[in-house]
């Protein structure tokens, strides 16, 4: 997996949180529906933007902070892809007024964690696959549902006319290639 240069400063030092915000990018963090209401937590962070990705978790409202709500289910059922170009869009736009944005859901771990994927392969160039390792080396409880799953694969393969990440039969049903190695530990041999 190659790092994009523009993702962090060279001088950044990642340290993964399942509990407060996960810094992504310079610019964009992922963080559960209570971290997200944290006043401390967005003000130390510079968070400009709340992207809420959810239709269970009510948002706090802050001064000098934009909301922006996308009322989607975590169900494999739901159609995030529909939002994949518009929010990648607003988080780069963010980005270029130097601001920061926060994208979550109730857990920060499958909604908001696929719209990042999807950011990370418009705006940063990245495959499906360098995107979820690089998001998931910055917060490790990243798991998109299989719904999700399916949608960035074909996301993927409208930005760059390929897919480096397929749907594939294991003993517990389709599951994303990526984590085949994982499902495999877990079986008995």
């Amino acid at each position: 997996m190659t790092t994009p240069p523009c993702l962090l400063p060279a001088q950044a030092v990642r340290q993964p949180s399942i509990h407060g915000l996960s810094q992504i990018t310079s610019s964009l963090y992922i963080s559960n529906g209570v971290a997200a209401n944290n006043k401390l937590m967005l003000s130390s962070n510079h968070i400009t933007t709340v992207i809420n990705v959810s239709v269970e978790v009510v948002n706090t409202f802050y001064e000098d902070i934009q909301y922006v709500q996308v009322p989607v289910a975590d169900a494999p059922s739901s159609r995030l892809y529909d939002f994949f170009d518009p929010i990648a869009d607003h988080i780069h736009s963010v980005e270029m007024q130097q601001g920061r944005t926060l994208l979550h859901c109730a857990a920060g771990v499958s909604r908001s964690a696929a719209l990042c994927l999807a950011y990370l392969m418009k705006y940063h160039a990245l495959s499906l696959l360098d995107a979820h390792a690089w998001a998931k080396s910055c917060r490790p409880i990243i798991r998109p549902n299989n719904g999700f799953w399916e949608q960035l694969i074909q996301y993927e393969f409208k930005l760059f006319s390929k897919n480096t990440v397929h749907m594939i039969n294991s003993p517990v049903g389709v599951i994303p290639d990526v984590y085949e190695k994982e499902i495999r530990l877990m079986m008995p041999m």
